[in-house]
């Protein structure tokens, strides 16, 4: 076999590997991630908020899932939600969109805003 035939049939092969890799990689990257807590996403309406006193840093709020009417309770811990409570910008009958994952059994809030934005 020619000299040049062998040197493009080896950058072929090099190719080939290298490319296997990057898509093993990106595989990788977007589907390494589904074994892990899964985020839930929902619009939902406030029927209760519970605050743990005035200088509280965590928050209890009960939604009701626009979709299917069933009662979500969500832990809400940013500061920024929780002064929101705090001062009445988010308050009961406000319609939320809402991002949570379960952790250790209790819904933790992710993304909470209300849907006409706040």
């Amino acid at each position: 076999m020619p000299p040049h035939d062998q040197r493009r049939m080896k950058m072929r092969k090099t190719f080939s590997v290298a490319l296997l890799i990057a898509v093993m990689a990106i595989g990788t990257l977007c589907f390494g991630g589904v074994a892990s807590a899964e985020e839930i996403k929902f619009v939902g309406v406030i029927t209760k908020i519970e605050l743990a006193g005035k200088d509280a840093t965590t928050a209890t709020v009960t939604l009701k899932d626009t979709k299917t009417e069933a009662p979500v309770v969500i832990t809400v811990n940013d500061e920024l939600t929780l002064d929101k409570f705090k001062d009445h910008r988010i308050a009961v009958d406000d319609e939320i969109r809402c991002k949570y994952e379960v952790i250790d059994g209790k819904n933790v809030a992710r993304l909470f805003r209300k849907t006409a934005g706040c």
